[in-house]
């Protein structure tokens, strides 16, 4: 699948220039802006696979705009800029910020730093999605345990019998031992 980019710079030549070099590598670019508040309206319309964004920009600079993106959206932004300074690298830091390019850019530090960042953010979001699964599993495992809990004191049934009343339970009625704990819980729990 083409990953989709959007560029943010103010400067309409070197906007063109990005924009040819990543169209020649296959990339599609969705979306151009000359300034931050522009780029934040296109980020949240378009969503992005990836924003190359200028730092100095009118009306809204790159670093607030990256902060602002990065607080509604989990879109990986690539700064560019033509100062190195440690501010701006401290300040990057901030945002969901995934690389940072100085100027003047050449197609041979562009694309890797492309291709570089968007495997961090899909990294990212795998990462993202096994977090809430493993959250998500514990989640039904607390509401076993409760639900155990209440047939061991209703029953006074030891954990292992408790856990295999509700198993035999759930195989007979067909219903998962999550739905079958939340059933316990509403009729029998505090």
């Amino acid at each position: 699948m083409t990953k989709r980019i959007m560029i943010v710079e103010d400067e309409s030549i070197v906007r063109l220039d990005l924009s040819m070099m990543l169209s020649d590598n296959g990339y599609e670019i969705v979306g151009e802006a000359g300034d931050g508040e522009k780029a934040v309206e296109l980020a949240f319309a378009l969503k992005p696979d990836l924003i190359i964004m200028d730092i100095k920009m009118p009306k809204l600079n790159g670093l607030k705009a990256s902060e602002i993106i990065s607080n509604k959206y989990n879109i990986p932004i690539l700064l560019l800029t033509a100062y190195s300074q440690r501010e701006f690298i401290d300040k990057a830091k901030k945002a969901n910020i995934v690389g940072y390019l100085v100027k003047p850019i050449a197609e041979s530090n562009l694309i890797p730093a492309v291709e570089i960042a968007l495997q961090q953010a899909e990294n990212a979001k795998m990462y993202e999605q096994r977090v809430q699964e493993m959250n998500n599993e514990l989640k039904k495992r607390k509401i076993v345990e409760k639900a155990k809990g209440i047939l061991m004191d209703k029953y006074n049934l030891t954990e292992d019998r408790a856990f295999k009343k509700m198993r035999t339970i759930s195989m007979k009625k067909q219903v998962t031992l999550e739905k079958l704990a939340k059933h316990i819980i509403e009729k029998y729990g505090t």
